[in-house]
Parts: structure tokens; C-alpha cells; sequence
């Protein structure tokens, strides 16, 4: 059975976190596993407290996986502060983690900081390099380049500009814009483009979907498939048993992932 590794943060009201990680494994028929960054006292409300976990337990809860029963794939996403990022980095180096994936979770979406500010210059030159896919929205897009992106084309030179950090594959991803009521996501390699574009939600249950996305792709590219194969593409959804096909709403900001991710890739256009 294909093995991945979330590195990430707990989220107590399941929703995202660690827990969103590990649910999405599951659907995929991975064996997951965790290395928590920090503990989040949180619900579908907001986010009422942050306990950061030492470097040093970061790295051994790492160890410990990778030295005995190791990892197909990994994915961070939660990492909080400088310190956290750079034990993770050398960990990754250490231990020849393969396809990674990290998404550079900054914000929560009740909009709780979930990464210092002056962690980000060390995401972008510890971790980022050492990526096979990242995934950040647009608004993570644009603290790690200092600028806004309003539209196509600002985030085809975006994932371009991305890609120079070192990582083999961006997924920028476009819910935040609204262009032509459409949701856009960019992956880009460096050279070429795959748009996906799918109908725009008007939803506020976004919750947990970016961890979703990424533990999606995490799975995939732990089953052997190519980064383009492991963007989860809106057919593949209803095959999956359990966490999409009957996922029910919870609490006072429901979740609806099956409606989110069902609609994160549809038709998919390959440019130049």
C-alpha cells in the first residue's frame, strides 16, 4: 500500500489540518500518516488558539516515520513560524522525502494567521526549492511575490514567476478571482500551461478545501502518477467512496467539500 506523510497542523474541529489530510488519504486508499507543526484550538467559527510544537519534535515525529516505515509522498501545510519551516527543510533533505508537496498555508479562511510573516522568506528559499508541486491560492501568491494578480493572464506570470523558486510544478489556484464567473487554476511546469476551469461557487464553505486539494495530489503522485495526473480532475471525485460522494454539512460555517472540490477542475485546456 502506497504510504504519504502530512506535516501540518491539527485542527480540532476536523475540518481542515491534519485531519482533512488523513481523510483524504483514506478516500484515495493511501496509508497516512502526520508530523503535527502545531495544535489549533478551532471549529467552524474561527480559530481561538495557537500552540506552536518545537522544531526539535517536529523533526522527530519525522524521524520516526521515515526510519521505519518511510513515504511515497509528503505534504506540508501549516508550518507557523521560521524555525518550524527550516527543521521541516532539512528533515525533507535528510531523509530524501520524494514528491513533495507544500502548500503555503498562510491565512486561515476565518482569516487567523497560521504563518509568521517573517517565516515566509524562509518557505520560499529553505522549502520551496525542494517541492514537486506547490499549491498556493492567489492571495498566498502574491505575499510570496510582493504583488496583486487580477486575472488570467496576471497568474499564468504568477505560476511562471513561482516556478523560479526552485519547485518542479506550480498550481496556482484562482477561486478568490471571479473571471467571466468562471474558477481558474494554473499549473505551469515553467514552460507550458494546463488551465482548469470550472463554474464559480458563491460559497463560503471553503474550509479545509485547500488542505484537500493538496493531500488530493499528495496521494496521487504517492500512487506513481505524474503531477498533471495527480490534479484531481472533476471526474474522479464520485469514485471516491465516503469522504466526497456523502460528505454532509457540520456546524455553524458548513463544509461542503463534495460541492468545492467537485467544481476545483473542469475542462481542461492545455497552452502555451
Amino acid at each position: 500500500m502506497e504510504k504519504a506523510l502530512t506535516i501540518a497542523g491539527s485542527d480540532s474541529g476536523g475540518g481542515a489540518g491534519i485531519q482533512a489530510d488523513l481523510k483524504t488519504f483514506m478516500a484515495f486508499g493511501v496509508y497516512g500518516m502526520s508530523a503535527i507543526t502545531a495544535l489549533t484550538a478551532q471549529n467552524t467559527v474561527g480559530v481561538q488558539g495557537i500552540v506552536d510544537i518545537s522544531p526539535d519534535f517536529v523533526r522527530e515525529q519525522i524521524r520516526s516515520v521515515m526510519t521505519d516505515i518511510g513515504a511515497d509522498a509528503a505534504k506540508t501545510g501549516m508550518l507557523s513560524n521560521a524555525a518550524i519551516v527550516k527543521a521541516v527543510a532539512e528533515a525533507v533533505r535528510e531523509f530524501r522525502i520524494p514528491n513533495l508537496v507544500v502548500d503555503p498555508v498562510m491565512i486561515a479562511k476565518s482569516g487567523a494567521p497560521l504563518l509568521a510573516a517573517e517565516a515566509r522568506k524562509a518557505l520560499v528559499e529553505e522549502l520551496l526549492p525542494l517541492a514537486t508541486v506547490i499549491t498556493p491560492n492567489v492571495f498566498e501568491a502574491e505575499a510570496i511575490l510582493g504583488r496583486r494578480i487580477d486575472g488570467l493572464d496576471a497568474m499564468k506570470k504568477a505560476a511562471r514567476e513561482l516556478g523560479n523558486t526552485g519547485c518542479r510544478w506550480v498550481v496556482l489556484k484562482g477561486g478568490r478571482l471571479d473571471i467571466e464567473s468562471q474558477a481558474i487554476d494554473v499549473l505551469c511546469d515553467g514552460r507550458e500551461f494546463i488551465i482548469f476551469r470550472s463554474p464559480r461557487l458563491n460559497t463560503m464553505c471553503t474550509h479545509g478545501s485547500g488542505c484537500t486539494f493538496a493531500s488530493a495530489i499528495t496521494a496521487g503522485l504517492a500512487k506513481g502518477l505524474t503531477p498533471p495526473e495527480a490534479v484531481p480532475p472533476e471526474e474522479r471525485f464520485p469514485l471516491i467512496p465516503g469522504l466526497f460522494v456523502r460528505f454532509h454539512p457540520v456546524g455553524h460555517r458548513s463544509l461542503s467539500l463534495a460541492r468545492t472540490l467537485l467544481n476545483i477542475s473542469q475542462g481542461v485546456q492545455f497552452t502555451g
